[in-house]
């Protein structure tokens, strides 16, 4: 391909690229697959690493893949990405799935492995040598592949970047039906959820010492939806009881009828604005299809018939094997040297940022489970040896995988890559405001915002004098030392 604009596979705006050698190709692992890849190689400069762009819900053809393909390209990099074994599909539309358990096992941990297995040989035939590192990046499901990849081949990558990962997809899609149903009952008005994003950002702005627009960390947020009930007849700037119990739902998260165990969290305050994607362009988002394809074989299966107790539980037992990455065990991961780096916008309107800080305590958890082996375990030597090989980023402001009202951007394969490369782990990101998925992008020197993220469970503060735009303004310290707890 010459150097210029190149209008990839279900892209609608095309990249500006450098020359590069573009294979197509096919994966058949069994014989109701059809893996269809993409390994990009630039013809000049290659900088002899790979990297392997994620996808989207349940699968975007390469409309997300070919964006970190491309970034990864202008980097320097060979790139590779895949369909995740069936064609593009709009909104959360998985009737490919039906009847088909092998496409099923494809887009849930197959098609990511056979295509990088088969990159690197692609690309050691071109080049005559295999990549010397090798890099994965991903969001949303792109996420829930990146945690899959370090924990069930944990060899193919040398670094991993997940953001907001979907890895509990059997308790993600019941949760999209939970607050769907939640909005539909009320009926809440999405036309009053600005109203309440603003009253909920009005609340708890200033917890973290800068009144900034931004909710810092959503835990320490104890905003009452019921601040804003009508005292009188419902009008656009109050909620009615009834919308102010399906707000405190959507909060809470569902809960099992019989035993009442929490079985996801819930929405953080602050992300209420666009909570509208639990109704459009498919109405429970990713949950009914879910239901419907992967767990009833029902195409008709009623949504509003979910069972919270058992349907749940019937959905871990028969999907959550094969597409869920909850394992906390990253041992061979990290005893292999591989580096991995998590974010998550503590703004994200479709996946639970309070489930990946969940996700991370349980790896901090497993860790010291070993260290209680050997008689050393602390909460703290857990910690350390956990950031050791894996670090969170929480991202205040910041809606699902872009977007939103604070950080919307950093560079996270630069900090990889130093950490991976040089032993360098990163001890702060700079995040600033860019648009789409820039997350291998440095900020531009005029960057009009710019705000550090810390490894989790560090916590950003200002000093109290400088520019609240700059991140020189602010730094990195323990959480405990600012809650006192």
């Amino acid at each position: 391909m010459p150097a210029g604009p190149f209008l990839a596979p279900d892209q609608t705006v095309p990249f500006d690229m450098p020359a590069f050698c573009r294979v197509q190709g096919v994966s058949k692992p069994s014989n109701d697959s059809e893996i269809k890849f993409e390994v990009w190689l630039p013809t000049d400069g290659w900088n002899g690493k790979f990297d392997h762009g994620g996808n989207g819900g349940y699968g975007r053809g390469f409309a997300l893949p070919g964006s970190f393909m491309a970034a990864a390209i202008q980097r320097g990099y060979a790139a590779a990405g895949t369909d995740m074994g069936h064609p593009l599909t709009v909104g959360y539309d998985a009737t490919w799935a039906y009847g088909h358990p092998d496409k099923i096992v494809d887009w849930g941990y197959r098609a990511n492995h056979v295509t990088a297995v088969n990159a690197k040989v692609i690309i050691a035939s071109l080049y005559g040598t295999g990549p010397k590192y090798s890099y994965f990046n991903g969001c949303s499901d792109g996420g829930r592949e990146a945690l899959m990849a370090a924990q069930r081949f944990p060899h193919d990558f040398d670094g991993i970047v997940a953001g907001a990962p979907a890895n509990n997809w059997t308790r993600q899609a019941p949760t999209h039906i939970w607050q769907a149903t939640a909005m539909l009952d009320a009926p809440l008005a999405t036309s009053k959820l600005p109203l309440i994003a603003a009253a909920a950002v009005a609340a708890c702005d200033a917890n973290d010492g800068v009144v900034d627009g931004l909710i810092d960390d959503p835990r320490q947020c104890s905003f009452n939806p019921a601040s804003l009930q009508c005292t009188g007849a419902d009008t656009t700037s109050c909620l009615t009881s009834a919308e102010v119990e399906a707000v405190a739902k959507i909060y809470q998260g569902p809960r099992n009828p019989r035993t009442g165990e929490l079985l996801f969290p819930g929405m953080e305050p602050g992300s209420e604005a666009l909570w509208t994607f639990a109704l459009s362009p498919t109405v429970g988002a990713l949950g009914p299809d879910f239901y419907r394809y992967f767990v009833y074989n029902d195409p008709a299966w009623d949504m509003r018939t979910l069972d919270f107790d058992a349907g749940v539980t019937l959905g871990d037992v028969i999907a959550g094997p094969i597409i869920s990455s909850i394992d906390p065990d990253l041992g061979e991961f990290n005893q292999k040297g591989g580096k991995l780096i998590l974010y998550h916008g503590w703004a994200d309107q479709a996946l639970s940022p309070r489930a990946t800080v969940n996700y991370y305590e349980s790896v901090i958890q497993d860790v010291a489970s070993g260290l209680r082996r050997s008689g050393s375990a602390t909460r703290d030597r857990a910690l350390r040896q956990t950031q050791s090989f894996a670090r969170l980023f929480m991202v205040p402001g910041m809606q699902h995988c872009s977007g939103g009202p604070g950080v919307t951007a950093f560079d996270a394969l630069t900090a990889l890559e130093q950490w991976v490369e040089k032993g360098q782990a990163p001890r702060r990101l700079e995040g600033y405001r860019g648009s789409g998925l820039t997350m291998m992008k440095p900020a531009p020197k005029d960057a009009a915002f710019t705000r550090p993220l810390c490894p989790y469970p560090q916590v950003v503060r200002w000093n109290g004098r400088g520019n609240t735009n700059d991140a020189r303004s602010f730094a990195c310290v323990d959480a405990e030392a600012v809650t006192g707890q």
